[in-house]
C-alpha cells in the first residue's frame, strides 16, 4: 500500500457548506439533452430527482486541474494517490421538492475512508454525505461512494461482468454519442477527459472509447421511470455502478416492478449489467 491510510482518514468529518440560487437554465438544458418534451422549467418548478447534480458544482481554475482534467488531489476530498476515480454508487432520499428560483444550501461531509485490496490492486473508498436545504426544510439526503484505484496493467485480463436480466417491464435504447457526453460534462462542469477526449481514453487510459458518466446513467434510469410513470413521486433511490459503458455501442435502460417500487438497470450491448438500481415511489 503506497499511501498512509491513517493520514487519509484525517479527512473524515471534514465538511463544507455551499449555497446557490437555482436558475432555470440547467434544467431546460438537461431536458433538451435528454430529448424530453417538458414544459419550460421556470420559477417555482420543482427539479426532477437527481437534477440537483447540476448545481453546487465545485469550480476550480484550469491551472488546478490534474492530468486527467479532474481537480488536483487535496481540498475537500482526501488526496488519495491513486490515478483512477469513479462514482461507484449512491443512496438518496427525496424528502421535499427543490424549486427553481430558491436559494438552496448544501452541506457535505466526508463520512468514511476505507481501503480494500482487489484483483487490480489497492482500492480506496471515500463516502461523502450531502444534505440539501430550502430554508429550514431538508429536501435531499444523499450518500455517495467514490472509489479510487490503480490503473490496470496493459496485459491484465478484463473482469468477467455480471449479466443483466433479459426481461423487463419497460425499456428504451440510448445511443451514447459524443454530443450527449459533451453536453452532460458541460452541464456538470466535469472536465474529466475520459468523457470527451478519445485519444486520452484509448491511448493513455486503455479504454475502447469514451466513458459514459455514471451520474448520467443514473439520471437516465430515473428518466426512464418518469417517461413510463409521469406522475410517480420518487422518494428513495439507490444505485451501484457494475461495469463501465462506452460510446462504442448503444445500451438499453430497463425497469421492472418489484415489491416496494421498481428495479432499474443499464444493459450494455454485450449483455453486461452496467448499473443496478432501485427506486421507491408513491
Amino acid at each position: 500500500m503506497g499511501f498512509n491510510l491513517a493520514e487519509l482518514r484525517e479527512w473524515v468529518g471534514k465538511s463544507e457548506t455551499t449555497t446557490e440560487h437555482i436558475a432555470p437554465f440547467p434544467a431546460n438544458a438537461l431536458a433538451a439533452t435528454l430529448n424530453r418534451a417538458d414544459p419550460v422549467y421556470a420559477e417555482g418548478t420543482a427539479l426532477p430527482p437527481l437534477w440537483h447534480w447540476m448545481h453546487f458544482l465545485p469550480v476550480f481554475t484550469l491551472s488546478d486541474a490534474g492530468y486527467d482534467g479532474h481537480a488536483a488531489l487535496g481540498g475537500f476530498l482526501p488526496p488519495v494517490p491513486l490515478p483512477r476515480r469513479m462514482w461507484a454508487g449512491s443512496r438518496l432520499r427525496f424528502l421535499a421538492p427543490l424549486r427553481i428560483g430558491s436559494v438552496l444550501l448544501k452541506t457535505s461531509t466526508v463520512a468514511s475512508v476505507d481501503h480494500k485490496c482487489g484483483r487490480s490492486g489497492d482500492l480506496v473508498f471515500v463516502t461523502v454525505q450531502h444534505r440539501v436545504f430550502d430554508g429550514d426544510v431538508l429536501g435531499i439526503e444523499e450518500s455517495n461512494d467514490i472509489v479510487y484505484r490503480q490503473a490496470p496493467a496493459s496485459d491484465a485480463p478484463s473482469p468477467t461482468p455480471v449479466m443483466a436480466p433479459q426481461l423487463s417491464d419497460f425499456s428504451r435504447e440510448v445511443v451514447p454519442d459524443p454530443v450527449l457526453l459533451f453536453r452532460y460534462s458541460a452541464l456538470t462542469f466535469n472536465g474529466h477527459r475520459i468523457h470527451y477526449d478519445r485519444s486520452f481514453c484509448t491511448g493513455t487510459e486503455g479504454y475502447p472509447g469514451l466513458v459514459v458518466h455514471g451520474p448520467l446513467l443514473a439520471t437516465l434510469l430515473l428518466d426512464l421511470l418518469r417517461r413510463q410513470f409521469p406522475d410517480a413521486v420518487v422518494r428513495e433511490f439507490e444505485f451501484r455502478a457494475m461495469a463501465p459503458v462506452f460510446d462504442t455501442a448503444a445500451f438499453s435502460v430497463h425497469g421492472a416492478a418489484v415489491e416496494g417500487g421498481f428495479r432499474l438497470w443499464i444493459r450494455r450491448d454485450d449483455g453486461a449489467l452496467a448499473m443496478d438500481a432501485k427506486a421507491v415511489v408513491e
